[in-house]
Order: structure tokens, then sequence, then C-alpha cells
């Protein structure tokens, strides 16, 4: 029987120890980060969408039209392209 109360201690210790907490993941971006860069290409707002035609765009590139659908997914690298009906750049963004 004193064998047992000299074991308790230390099974109680092995149950106090430290237990060090996952690494934090890191957040995802959110929409209004510019993680694709398209702050570079804010001169375009308001131009003709023909403009884009004379830029050089690297990457994932999306050019929304109005009442086009486009997928929900995001992409924190892409930049999209917003064009009005009057064929005018009035967004820039990335998702």
């Amino acid at each position: 029987m004193k064998k047992m109360f000299a074991i308790a201690p230390i099974v109680f210790l092995a149950a106090c120890e430290a237990v060090t907490p996952p690494p934090a993941l890191d957040p995802l971006p959110t929409p209004d980060q510019d993680t694709c860069n398209a702050s570079t290409y804010s001169h375009l707002l308001g131009q003709d969408a023909t403009a884009l035609e004379r830029v050089m765009l690297l990457g994932q590139v999306r050019v929304i039209r109005p009442n086009q659908a486009v997928t929900m997914d995001y992409r924190p690298n892409r930049i999209n392209f917003n064009i009005a009906e009057d064929e005018r750049i009035t967004s820039i963004h990335c998702s």
C-alpha cells in the first residue's frame, strides 16, 4: 500500500506536463489588402477597357463586365478589373 502512495505524485506530475499550442496559422488576407498589387494599375481607373491591351499584366487577371457571372473563390494574387456598361474601368481589386 505504501508503494502506491509513493508512485502517486509521479503520476500526477506527469499529468501536469506543459503542452505547447500548435503554431498559429497565418490568417487569410482580406479583399481590401493589396495582395495582387492592384494599386500599380490605379492609373487605369476611368479609362476605356481597351487600355488593358496596352498594359503587361502578369499573373492571374480577371476582367468582369456587367451582369457577367463570376466564381466566388478567393485568390489573393488575382487582380480583377471591373468594367462598366460604358466600357470604362470602374474598379481594380484583388480576389
